[in-house]
């Protein structure tokens, strides 16, 4: 199937002109300070603040071995010797020992008005997107901030705005998180960085926000830790023995490649209501937000020889696999977020509806999280051995309300989804933390028939 893009060329450079132009001219500052021990507090104290952190991830996982046929009709030396049909099959089944993650965080910050920040991951195992064969070194997040960005669940006390430019997470993401692994709407809808510009009012109980990107590719992806392979250059050699399989996999919003912003952006906005007491131990903040674009013919996206957007809704070139559902090459999320916070508890929801390209799916994820301190049982180096503890819960479903095509490659994106995550944080000694978690990560087959694949994580993380 071929489709035409629009021609928004003129758009992308109005909106480059428009983000130069604000970022040359002063905006308010909220009044709202941000968390204790961050370079723009200090900032407001002192001028200017630099802060540089580094963080290490290692992990021990377990991952369930499953794996579930598919009808398309792949040749015989597409396969695995021996092997008359192709699966999806869990990523990298067993008990395996790993560091994912080596991160450098940088941050700057000059009084109320300017902040910049880094974040560049190394090795990044569990967020190589869309496979494993993608960059081992990523620039997560790249951006300027002029103006003061309130935290969320945090009233201002006069009137305030932001500008914001470069590779950043989008508005609605649940940053602060309490487990290792995501649910499956962080994971199909808001997980990884967009590029462009993104502005903010705040109102004091009310605030506004807007943004223009380049909009995240669209491929599939297995909820669990590990991406999954699927087209890296090991599935061109005759019989294909790769050593990550394709994981049973979800349609997602995968990593961007570069900063071009190309033709067509994506626009999003969003409103919201805040509430909290002076003393921060209570807060409330509710936004419903929104966000379109076209999708391209086709994304060419690093470590794959598969394309992003239509090109994957399609399937393979040679044996095109489309749902009857598809039509159009229009992308649409609409949905509402809760944030609440009564002082250790935290909870967070949200909701999704999406359309793309005519293939309609919903989505809703919850989370509850305890924090509280530990009695003081002894120190090391001056620091206090376990000084907290952690529990955390997170519910999540996925109902797509499309239809498969019968040789489809990927039967799993039309599953309905359910994943329940149970996890608890425990504080070793400052800047040293243990989680523990186990994904029960289910579905329903075409048949009807209901299927599983689980994961045990524990995730060792040492931050300086």
């Amino acid at each position: 199937m071929k489709r035409m893009r629009g021609t928004g060329a003129r758009m992308a450079k109005t909106w480059i002109a428009v983000a130069v132009a604000l970022l040359a001219g002063p905006l308010g500052a909220a009044a709202q300070d941000a968390p204790a021990g961050s370079a723009e507090e200090a900032a407001s104290d002192d001028g200017f603040a630099f802060d540089f952190g580094l963080e290490v991830k290692a992990h021990h996982r377990d991952s369930d071995a499953n794996r579930f046929p598919v009808n398309f009709p792949f040749r015989p030396i597409e396969l695995p010797p021996g092997q008359s049909r192709a699966f999806l099959e869990t990523v990298d089944a067993g008990s395996h020992l790993e560091v994912s993650s080596v991160t450098v965080l940088l941050d700057a910050a000059w009084r109320e008005s300017f902040a910049a920040h880094a974040k560049i991951d190394f090795v990044d195992r569990y967020d190589r997107n869309p496979t494993s064969t993608d960059r081992e070194v990523d620039v997560d997040e790249a951006w300027l901030r002029l103006g003061r960005e309130a935290p969320v669940a945090t009233v201002t006390e006069r009137l305030g705005a932001y500008l914001k430019a470069g590779k950043f997470g989008k508005f609605e993401r649940q940053d602060d998180r309490h487990l290792e692994s995501y649910g499956l709407v962080s994971t199909a809808f808001n997980r990884f960085e967009d590029a462009g510009v993104e502005v903010g009012v705040d109102l004091g109980y009310v605030y506004v926000k807007g943004s223009a990107t380049r909009g995240n590719p669209v491929f599939m992806r297995d909820p669990n830790a590990l991406a999954g392979d699927n087209g890296t250059p090991a599935f061109r050699r005759p019989n294909p023995q790769p050593d990550l399989k394709s994981g049973i996999v979800v349609l997602y919003d995968a990593e961007i490649e570069d900063l071009d912003l190309g033709d067509e952006l994506e626009l999003g906005a969003g409103i919201g209501f805040r509430a909290g007491d002076a003393a921060g131990r209570f807060g409330l903040d509710l936004l419903a937000w929104s966000y379109g674009r076209k999708l391209a013919e086709t994304v060419e996206l690093h470590g794959t020889f598969y394309g992003g957007d239509l090109d994957l809704l399609d399937g393979p070139a040679h044996h095109p696999t489309p749902s009857p559902d598809l039509a159009g090459d229009e992308k649409r999320e609409m949905g509402a977020n809760l944030w609440l916070y009564a002082g250790g508890l935290t909870f967070f929801a949200q909701v999704v509806d999406q359309e793309l390209a005519g293939l309609d799916r919903t989505g809703a994820e919850a989370e509850l999280a305890w924090s509280f301190d530990l009695p003081l049982v002894g120190a090391v180096a001056g620091r206090q051995l376990f000084p907290f503890v952690a529990p955390a819960v997170r519910w999540s479903r996925l109902d797509p309300d499309f239809r498969n095509h019968p040789l489809t490659p990927s039967p799993s994106f039309a599953w309905e989804w359910e994943k329940l995550d149970l996890g608890v944080r425990l504080g070793i000694v400052d800047g040293i933390e243990l989680t523990v978690e186990r994904a029960d990560n289910s579905f329903v087959l075409g048949s009807g028939a209901e299927a599983s694949n689980d994961e045990t994580l524990a995730t060792l993380r040492w931050r300086l």
